[in-house]
């Protein structure tokens, strides 16, 4: 494991590595296709909320695959895959984006399901290697989370209904954020018992996901795991302190902590409206994890994330408030709409979340732009009169 993973490895990194001669590039098509992911996961997800949209039964079976193991796989895989910097780490997110290429193709659901479960065990063997490198909870965390996509794609793959495992893919991406977060705290002290008491949040996670959030027990044991995750993140994140401070770095604690509040009263909620007797406990608490604590941590890490896999220096601007508040407020209406039964309130909260979502990436985008223009006007200051401006770089 110390850098050989038998003989085939040394030959996928060779020839990944023929195909990687412009990094950059390679990433931004990626990206793409996470972006790809999105938007057909998106217009799924507006048409199961009563739009009517072209294709949209067919978008709507695969919402949630294309949401999560499509967008967050991509994307955390490539994450990971540029932490670990090994070629053949970038197996994670070349799967899940032909994963993603073979659902909207209209191909069997077991070719997307099969390359998924070659992109979480790619990301699972990259994590364990990181582990390997740096044994630390944080890493822990987000081994654990690759094995919960291995093992809800391994569950879909031998025709597992959706509601049965959603609970292992949650899990991914409420361990894996919660790792991220956990590496940026790590300086922060600790109290006695509370690694102890971690490992306990990751064994309700798993026994709730094992038994399915729409069943009695696993409802209960998965609402108790994310309320006791609430609690722990809100005990020792490093978001407390931060968001007393200004600009990005508040920014970042603000999107944090209203994923927190998410995250918890999607546990509430498991907890107050079980189902499978409560159709609206088990709706609030996916979209809640989803929407409010997901999609919340990625406005946050963005400015983070963005620039070192696109090498694209991104400046903050205020204006990214006005998408996160979007946010917000949709995944609100949503819980009032599902609450008060009142379907069109619901409708506007779908719409209101792919506003905030496009809303964010021009503003994103702009950023860029922003920060590009600077740079090159800071290297014609720079140059003698006469001189020729310098490519940049993006």
């Amino acid at each position: 494991m110390s850098g050989r993973c038998g003989s085939a490895v040394p030959r996928l990194e060779r020839h990944l590595s023929a195909g990687m001669r412009n990094p950059q590039w390679f990433r931004i098509l990626l990206l793409l296709l996470g972006g790809m992911s999105l938007f057909i996961g998106l217009c799924g997800g507006l048409w199961r909320l009563g739009w009517i949209l072209p294709h949209g039964a067919s978008f709507a079976q695969l919402h949630g695959p294309l949401m999560i193991s499509g967008l967050f796989g991509t994307l955390i895989s490539m994450e990971r895959a540029v932490a670990l910097g090994r070629p053949w780490a970038y197996l994670g997110p070349i799967s899940a984006g032909l994963g993603s290429l073979m659902l909207v193709a209209g191909l069997p659901s077991i070719f997307g399901a099969s390359a998924y479960l070659l992109a979480s065990g790619a990301l699972a063997l990259a994590s364990l290697l990181i582990l390997r490198q740096q044994p630390a909870l944080f890493t822990a965390a987000m081994l654990f989370g690759a094995l919960a996509w291995l093992t809800g794609n391994m569950l879909w793959l031998l025709g597992g209904a959706m509601p049965d495992l959603v609970g292992w893919w949650l899990a991914f991406l409420i361990l894996t954020i919660a790792g991220e977060r956990l590496e940026m705290s790590r300086l922060l002290p600790r109290k006695a018992g509370s690694e102890a008491l971690f490992v306990m949040i990751i064994g309700l996670l798993a026994a709730g996901a094992r038994n399915g959030p729409t069943d009695d027990n696993g409802a209960v044991l998965f609402g108790l795991g994310l309320l006791a995750a609430t609690l722990w993140l809100f005990r020792h994140d490093i978001a407390r302190r931060t968001v007393q401070q200004k600009g990005q770095t508040r920014f970042f604690a603000i999107c944090m902590l209203l994923g927190y509040v998410w995250l918890g009263l999607a546990g509430a909620a498991l907890l107050l409206w079980p189902p499978p007797a409560m159709a609206f406990g088990y709706d609030l608490a996916l979209h809640a994890v989803l929407i409010g604590f997901v999609i919340s941590m990625v406005f946050g890490h963005a400015l983070i994330i963005l620039p070192a896999v696109t090498q694209w220096r991104v400046a903050y601007m205020p204006w990214l408030y006005m998408p996160l508040t979007l946010l917000h407020l949709s995944m609100l209406l949503r819980a009032v709409g599902g609450l008060a039964e009142w379907p069109e309130l619901r409708q506007v909260s779908g719409i209101l979340t792919v506003l905030a979502i496009m809303a964010f990436m021009l503003t994103m985008a702009g950023a860029a732009w922003r920060s590009r223009r600077h740079r090159r006007s800071g290297q014609a200051a720079l140059l003698p009169p006469g001189s020729a401006l310098p490519k940049a770089r993006s």
